[in-house]
């Protein structure tokens, strides 16, 4: 995974890459509810489409978290990457995958054991499903979730 383009700041594309737009479903401000998580998030382009922002405030088991992701399209390895930055001190990467009605949010790359997979209704307004990683202990832990848009 590149972590920047810099070594192509010469040859920039001129176009944001297709498959940012599979993203275009999630614009607009999402209400969260779950077993562990609560909160609201917005997801809308930055000028120009190369980029997707998803602007969070929430709790996770109680914990006040306000953060920001910036995806993007990974030439190098060929799909949709983003990070995210919490008040918290958070820094991570994540690869998005969006397939029919199917999104999956894997922690790392693509295939990572710890994934947020989650399925949009029919019109598209509410998406449900959750996060799961590995216990440690050969268990799956997890917790589930629902956004539903509140705003397009």
């Amino acid at each position: 995974m590149a972590d920047n383009n810099n070594d192509r700041a010469a040859s920039l594309p001129a176009t944001p890459n297709p498959a940012l737009k599979t993203l275009d479903r999630l614009v607009g401000t999402w209400q969260i509810t779950g077993s562990a998580f609560t909160g609201r998030t917005t997801f809308a382009w930055m000028e120009g489409g190369f980029f997707f922002i998803q602007r969070s405030t929430a709790q996770h088991n109680g914990v006040p978290i306000t953060a920001v992701e910036y995806i993007g399209f990974d030439e190098d390895a060929q799909t949709l990457r983003s990070h995210a930055m919490d008040n918290r001190g958070s820094n991570f990467a994540y690869t998005w995958e969006l397939d029919g009605d199917t999104l999956t949010v894997w922690f790392g790359d693509k295939g990572s054991d710890t994934y947020l997979k989650t399925t949009f209704s029919g019109d598209g307004d509410t998406a449900t499903g959750g996060w799961r990683w590995p216990t440690g202990d050969g268990g799956t832990g997890g917790y589930e979730a629902t956004m539903t848009r509140i705003h397009g």
